[in-house]
């Protein structure tokens, strides 16, 4: 039986070898997102909360952000435009349709790169937060993309922002222990689930509509690649846990409702992940090559939950600040996509990488981490190591 199992997994550690990523057209300046937002909902005659709004808006660090949804869609959707009106059908109608389609062409552009031909595809893994009907968004894709029907699926709802880490962790499984498997992992979300006119009863929704975007991300996943069909790994899959940070369950807090999801975000949240945040890596890479914590002499790919969250990371593991340069950078360019959003920064590190002309995928360094933060507090940390640039 040993020898059997041996045959059946392969030889290596799961390796990234593509990395796809997509936005809606529809892109909004933040620094006009308050007129915008307001307007639209009919909420100018709440000027004071607009004005906090605004505030609110400038902090954030954000340039733009993609939305599947725009001023046309809430003209035709008064429900989504009228603060207590039930509104969950509409917003999942919508989801149904818009999430696979994102996910569709960051998908296209992973295997348009892999390089492949995408029957060799073994194992789909769909993740979202935006919404929840069956058939899945995973059985959808599969015939919009014309994928084998024999494909093994893992559908995943209502996860939050570290799912961009728990989906690695689950492909790092799928590849390694099936030989020959090569699994797409595809994470889309819009936010048309949890749009809404600002309320005067609801101000900790601000933070919601002012943070939150769409977009998608795709990645194929494998162990042992062909040198044959020029498969090359962009990143290493080492290793990959999952943490709840004591004393943060009421941190994060998100529901599906008949308004649609209702999100809360508490005030505190950085200084919590901070708090934590260190003895949670210490503990996660105990085994691992890094036995010196030197965490400036590795690559960093950090959610984005905020730019609050960015500033206490820097600061609690004495980050330098090139360190988050491309997770700000995906923050500011399109906001907090949820799961989706470390997947962007992954390709921002490697895309650096290469411009700037360093000997590895990760700005030259062979060590990395990928954290996933969201509802729990749940920390994914997941152990990358970068490849040669040649």
């Amino acid at each position: 039986m040993k020898a059997v199992r041996k045959v059946t997994r392969s030889n290596g550690f799961a390796n990234i070898l593509a990395i796809g990523t997509a936005n809606p057209p529809n892109a909004v300046e933040q620094s006009i997102f308050p007129d915008f937002y307001f307007r639209v909902t009919n909420s100018n005659h709440l000027v004071d909360l607009k004005n906090k709004f605004q505030r609110i808006c400038e902090k954030t660090a954000i340039r733009k952000r993609h939305f599947v949804w725009d001023e046309e869609l809430l003209q035709k959707n008064q429900c989504l435009r009228t603060a207590m009106a039930p509104s969950l059908a509409v917003r999942q109608k919508i989801a149904a349709v818009e999430v696979p389609k994102l996910g569709m062409e960051a998908a296209v552009r992973a295997i348009d790169e892999w390089g492949m031909a995408k029957s060799r595809i073994t194992h789909l893994i769909f993740c979202t937060t935006s919404g929840a009907n069956l058939p899945s968004a995973d059985v959808i894709l599969i015939r919009l993309l014309g994928l084998n029907p024999s494909v093994k699926r893992v559908m995943l709802h209502q996860q939050g922002c570290f799912a961009g880490g728990t989906v690695l962790r689950i492909a790092k499984d799928l590849a390694e222990n099936h030989k020959g498997a090569r699994v797409l992992i595809v994470c889309a979300e819009t936010t048309v689930v949890v749009v809404r006119p600002p309320s005067v009863k609801r101000q900790d929704d601000l933070i919601i509509q002012a943070l939150f975007a769409d977009g998608a991300s795709a990645l194929i996943v494998g162990a042992d690649p062909e040198e044959s069909g020029n498969e090359k790994p962009i990143f290493s899959i080492i290793s990959a846990t999952q943490v709840l940070l004591p004393n943060s369950e009421g941190a994060i807090r998100s529901g599906l409702v008949e308004r649609g999801v209702i999100a809360t975000i508490h005030k505190d949240l950085p200084i919590l992940v901070s708090q934590s945040i260190e003895k949670c890596l210490q503990e996660a890479l105990n085994f691992n090559p890094l036995d010196v914590f030197d965490w400036n002499s590795i690559f960093w790919v950090a959610h984005p939950g905020g730019r609050a969250i960015l500033d206490q990371l820097e600061e609690r593991l004495r980050l330098r600040p090139e360190k988050l340069m491309a997770s700000r950078h995906v923050l500011a360019e399109y906001g907090n996509m949820a799961g989706v959003s470390v997947h962007f920064i992954l390709d921002e590190v490697r895309k650096r990488s290469v411009k700037e002309g360093k000997m590895s995928t990760g700005e030259g360094f062979e060590w990395g981490v990928l954290l996933g933060l969201g509802p729990g507090i749940t920390v994914e940390t997941v152990l990358l190591r970068s490849a040669p640039l040649v």
